[in-house]
């Protein structure tokens, strides 16, 4: 069993948080996030507010297996997938070749969509317990520093996030490298 953390309750109470349209605040790889169900326009679009983001920047979308994120990307991109495929699970994110019906919510805009497969234990259990890929940005207001503890989360995001569920990080302060698929280019180190 993962040591996640946070008592299989207040797991399951958070993937119903989403299912219901809800944002997560909760500890990641480096850094604590905001979840929120990748589909859901109106859940995400609450997290873009709550960070004061413009959604032309595009989200990462994170899961629990690859399987979960493959309806996301084009099917032509077959090479750029494996790539990503063999690299995962871990704290590298892919820009990917997005689907052409991807929500633009996650891709920005853009041709591409950013996506992990995350090792982190909490984060992969709450996509197991939710049955599906999540949006997980950096907990923090645009330009500011992400927040780094549970107390932390509650005063900088207050009644704009639905639950704050905790955890640890893995290696605080750093956020997740992101790498293009296509070229192998590191975008974000």
């Amino acid at each position: 069993m993962l040591d996640i953390h946070v008592s299989p309750h207040r797991l399951r109470h958070a993937a119903r948080t989403l299912a219901d349209g809800g944002i997560v605040a909760h500890a990641t790889e480096g850094v604590w996030g905001l979840a929120a169900d990748a589909y859901d326009a109106d859940a995400v679009w609450r997290v873009l507010a709550a960070k004061q983001r413009d959604v032309s920047r595009g989200l990462i979308v994170v899961a629990a297996d690859a399987a979960q994120l493959a309806p996301l990307v084009d099917p032509a991109a077959d090479t750029a997938w494996r790539r990503a495929v063999e690299a995962w699970p871990g704290a590298v994110t892919w820009l990917l070749p997005a689907r052409a019906d991807a929500p633009r919510w996650l891709t920005g805009g853009q041709p591409t969509i950013a996506l992990r497969e995350t090792a982190h234990g909490l984060t992969r259990a709450l996509c197991h317990a939710f049955g599906g890929p999540i949006v997980s940005t950096s907990a923090n207001v645009t330009g500011c520093p992400p927040v780094t503890s549970t107390w932390r989360a509650r005063a900088r995001f207050g009644d704009r996030v639905d639950m704050v569920l905790g955890g640890r990080l893995d290696t605080p302060g750093r956020a997740s490298t992101i790498r293009d698929a296509c070229t192998n280019e590191v975008i974000r180190g």
